[in-house]
């Protein structure tokens, strides 16, 4: 019952090897490393090649590269997975298991990687709205059967938030498994558009959907 790994790149030239890198006890494993380039100008994907199973095309859009993922993927359990983040020492044995068991999916908690005090109350915050709302965000390192995850019909092809609707036609189904230890997360987004400034952002963002406006109006704003 092997995983699939997907992640999703565009213009992560500094950052994919790495990525890739850390993950070769998985293939050595049995495990399938997919990458789904989103266009990337800067040969993220050429880079990627010799690391990876598969490397594949899409349009600029998470959703649509996470669904081609899914689409090549051969797993008995799906895991999408940030370029920007690494799995805890004992994922693979973690997610092993739950590829054995009934159709399930969660997430990871998560630690941002900086080292400014705000990062550790943001990150608690995020794993216990996470918990008390059985919603993920693409950090937290989302995993699903692909029993479940074909049953819910996959990532929706939106520009922005993909990632809450998809949990949210999830959660419809069952709870999400939460799992600890943490992933590590770069807190480079939050440290370059600054921390406050950015969770009003993302508080904005998700209020915003909530409400109804439409993804590729949000996109904007986020970008």
């Amino acid at each position: 019952m092997h995983i699939s790994i997907i992640t999703p790149v565009l213009n992560e030239a500094e950052r994919i090897a790495p990525c890739l890198n850390r993950l070769r006890a998985w293939r050595r494993a049995g495990h399938e490393l997919i990458v789904v380039d989103g266009g990337s100008s800067d040969g993220s994907a050429a880079l990627a090649r010799p690391l990876a199973d598969q490397v594949l095309e899409a349009p600029p859009c998470r959703a649509l590269q996470l669904r081609a993922g899914s689409a090549a993927a051969s797993g008995a359990l799906l895991l999408f997975l940030h370029v920007d983040t690494e799995l805890p020492a004992d994922a693979m044995e973690r997610l092993e298991e739950q590829a054995r068991m009934a159709p399930c999916w969660g997430r990871f908690d998560v630690r941002l990687s900086g080292a400014h005090g705000l990062l550790r109350i943001l990150e608690r915050c995020i794993n216990w709205r996470s918990r008390l709302t059985g919603v993920a965000t693409g950090d937290q390192a989302i995993f699903v059967s692909r029993a479940l995850y074909l049953e819910c019909g996959g990532f929706p092809p939106i520009a922005l938030m993909e990632d809450v609707a998809f949990c949210k036609m999830l959660r419809r189904r069952r709870r999400p498994l939460c799992l600890s230890p943490p992933v590590i997360t770069s807190s480079r987004r939050w440290e370059q558009r600054g921390i406050l400034r950015t969770v009003l952002l993302m508080w904005w963002l998700r209020f915003a959907f909530f409400l109804g406006v439409r993804p590729e109006h949000l996109a904007r704003f986020y970008r």
